[in-house]
């Protein structure tokens, strides 16, 4: 754990325009986000954005034997970490906004479930609404996407705003309970039924 944090620290303070937390998830707030990935069959699950891979292993002790944890990151450096802590994890260094070329590059057309742990508020809405719209592309029917809402960063316009964008890009969205055991505490948003733009 402590080696997680030292990695953590030292990729934001290095990369502060690619990590956007100010910590690790919690525990609760990793198990509260895996519990959208399916526990039967064998299911294909995208993470991204892991870090250092907080959200990875609830992930993991969901997704059944035959199943797919490919996590996509864009830092060269949480690549390395998660190789080296996390053999068991597929690790794809690239951009969400290419998300889909991505998958297909390693024989993935469609995915069960997509967790996100991607710093929103650092992206412009271009950005956003590209990640958003590959996130829809690749969701099998009846799949499900997860990303963290910040509580207290909800009541924000720029907050408000990427609410709004993931009610254009999913017919539903559920914002989930607080977790109060999270630095800062924070909620899901349950996103399904990509919209098709």
């Amino acid at each position: 754990m402590l080696s997680e944090y030292r990695t953590f620290v030292t990729r934001a303070v290095r990369e502060p325009s690619t990590v956007g937390a100010v910590l690790p998830s919690s525990p609760v707030l990793a198990r509260e986000m895996a519990a959208i990935v399916p526990s039967t069959e064998r299911p294909v699950v995208v993470e991204l954005g892991p870090g250092t891979g907080a959200l990875s292993g609830a992930i993991a002790e969901r997704v059944p034997e035959g199943g797919r944890h490919i996590a996509v990151e864009v830092d060269p450096g949480m690549c390395e970490h998660l190789r080296s802590t996390a053999p068991w994890l597929e690790v794809v260094r690239g951009d969400a906004m290419r998300l889909g070329e991505l998958l297909a590059e390693n024989g993935v057309d469609s995915v069960d479930a997509v967790v996100s742990g991607l710093p929103w508020s650092l992206f412009t809405a271009e950005s956003q609404r590209r990640i958003l719209r590959e996130v829809g592309s690749v969701l099998a029917p009846g799949g499900g996407f997860t990303t963290i809402a910040y509580a207290h960063a909800l009541g924000m316009s720029g907050a408000r705003r990427f609410r709004s964008r993931l009610g254009d890009a999913f017919d539903e969205v559920i914002t989930t309970r607080t977790v109060w055991r999270n630095v800062p505490p924070a909620r899901t948003y349950v996103c399904r039924r990509p919209v098709v733009a």
